[in-house]
C-alpha cells in the first residue's frame, strides 16, 4: 500500500486551539492502522508550530478523508496542509 506524508504548518495564533483538540487528534490519529508514525514539528522554545504523519493509504483520496476528519482540521489549527506521496529509501518501519 502506498505511503503519503502530512505536512502541516500551524497557523501563528493557533496553539490554545491545537492544545484543545489534542487528545481528540491523538484519538483520531491512533484509531488509524495506516499511520506509521507522526508528531509535531517544534520553535526553538518547545511549542508546537506544526505537524507531520505518515500514512499508509489505499489512495490521494483516502488521505484526504483522513486529514479532513482531524480534529486539528476542524479546530482551524493548521495554517496549510500538504500531502505528498513517499517513498522509504533508507531505513525500514
Amino acid at each position: 500500500m502506498p505511503l503519503f506524508t502530512i505536512y502541516a504548518i500551524d497557523r501563528a495564533d493557533a496553539l490554545e486551539a491545537r492544545l484543545a483538540a489534542r487528545p481528540a487528534h491523538l484519538e483520531h490519529v491512533r484509531a488509524n492502522p495506516g499511520v506509521k508514525l507522526g508528531g509535531p514539528f517544534l520553535n526553538e522554545s518547545g511549542d508546537p508550530v506544526g505537524s507531520m504523519i505518515l500514512l499508509e493509504a489505499e489512495d490521494m483520496a483516502a488521505v484526504q478523508a483522513f486529514c479532513d476528519a482531524d480534529p486539528y482540521v476542524k479546530a482551524g489549527v493548521f495554517e496549510r496542509v500538504e500531502v505528498r506521496p513517499f517513498r522509504v529509501t533508507v531505513g525500514a518501519l
